[in-house]
């Protein structure tokens, strides 16, 4: 992976900078810097999440990993095909995707799990490149309102004319879709906002699509 989609030295945002330096200081064994995107080289699907939690990717240094909201995401994951086994729990488990690769909008982690705006379109130039090499009839699907925005803003596409909602499809350029889903974080599954069917019923039309 090059400098153009990922740079773990990055420190381009001061304060999260600054954050991963006091986080490393209290927890020397946290991964505490820019989390990379996880998965194969050319994935059919890309999954963009909002950016590393505290106790999970930010410690382990992988996407989802160790973390609640990966829960849900790894085991429908496995459930449809997308990896070998339905868990992630440290970086050398063994586990390995399929056709499927996870990133953030944010590569770093921010104070109380909230970048921001600044911090947010600063990260985008990573997620811009990312997108850029995703070959046509691929999926991109992003998990919550940010990570859809940020996935918008590095296509060059309008709000307006690609509303968030759980569930929305939205056919690109080069026959490319994007899928939204509400986030699977700990609130939103334990409140029932997103439920596992809810959550499965997105892959569902995901895996569909990528195997005609």
């Amino acid at each position: 992976m090059n400098k153009a989609t990922f740079n773990i030295d990055c420190v381009q945002c001061p304060r999260l900078s600054k954050f991963l330096k006091q986080v490393k200081r209290d927890y020397p064994d946290y991964h505490a810097r820019p989390v990379a995107p996880f998965g194969v080289d050319n994935p059919k699907l890309l999954i963009v999440g909002l950016a590393p939690g505290m106790h999970g990717a930010n410690a382990t240094g992988r996407p989802f990993t160790g973390d609640y909201a990966g829960i849900l995401l790894y085991e429908t994951l496995y459930k449809f095909g997308f990896s070998n086994r339905p868990d992630s729990v440290a970086q050398d488990d063994g586990l390995k995707l399929k056709q499927c690769r996870i990133t953030n909008a944010v590569k770093c982690l921010p104070p109380e799990n909230k970048p921001t705006t600044a911090e947010i379109n600063t990260c985008n130039q990573f997620l811009a490149r990312e997108l850029a090499l995703l070959k046509p009839g691929s999926c991109i699907l992003a998990l919550g309102n940010i990570a859809h925005q940020s996935v918008l803003k590095a296509l060059d596409l309008k709000r307006k004319d690609y509303p968030f909602s759980h569930g929305a499809q939205f056919e690109l350029a080069q026959s490319q879709h994007l899928f939204a889903s509400y986030h699977c974080s700990r609130y939103n599954t334990q409140t029932r906002r997103l439920t596992d069917s809810m959550f499965h019923d997105v892959f569902r039309r995901i895996r569909k699509l990528l195997d005609k």
